[in-house]
């Protein structure tokens, strides 16, 4: 049964919300790229990154990815944006730096794919450009910071840009526009569970 004064409180008090969001939204009126930071220990960094990308696509915008650290390509992401005409997509990393064991190495593969980072990065055809697991180059002085950093904030206008990985630096972190950071309470591999395809792969 409904109780008539419960429903009035709640339709009250859904009003005022209504009407404190709708003056929120009305006061948003500036139009640009966004860079989106999306951090922390937990699972799904890269996920939502590439979840922003379906969103795109399915807007009809052109998409760059440029995964940094991750050498493999038979995951699904891959399987399924790589065959998008409106993604280029690049696998840039060596592997976790732990596989490389090679500082050297690591540095020149980060430059290599910097590379790539920059000219999408400088080109407004990119509408929304993810740079994977790009906080790993910044935090082990893979690259310079400064030289990112500016590259970032010198993007055409209308550019969105979505980086991701652990232990965001904290100047990128200021830079950014919307920044998450994804907590870590339980993972399934901690129990034994190896990475499954189509949810880590």
């Amino acid at each position: 049964m409904t109780d008539p004064q419960r429903d009035a409180r709640h339709a009250a008090r859904m009003a005022r919300k209504k009407a404190v969001i709708d003056a929120a939204i009305a006061a948003a009126t500036d139009e640009r790229g966004l860079l989106i930071v999306i951090t922390g220990n937990g699972k799904g960094k890269s996920t939502s990154a590439f979840g922003t990308m379906a969103r795109a696509l399915g807007h009809g915008m052109k998409g760059g990815v440029c995964q940094f650290i991750n050498g493999r390509t038979d995951t699904g992401d891959e399987a399924c944006f790589g065959k998008q005409p409106g993604v280029e997509w690049h696998v840039l990393g060596d592997g976790f730096t732990w596989d490389t064991q090679n500082r050297e190495q690591d540095i020149a593969t980060a430059e290599h794919g910097w590379k790539v980072a920059r000219r999408m990065l400088a080109d407004p055809a990119y509408q929304l450009v993810v740079l994977d697991e790009l906080t790993y180059l910044l935090s082990y002085g893979y690259l310079d910071s400064d030289i990112v950093l500016d590259a970032l904030a010198q993007r055409p206008p209308m550019q969105h840009v979505i980086v991701t990985g652990r232990a965001a630096p904290e100047a990128l972190i200021e830079l950014a526009d919307t920044v998450s950071i994804i907590a870590d309470e339980k993972h399934a591999y901690r129990a034994g569970i190896k990475a499954q395809p189509g949810i880590d792969l």
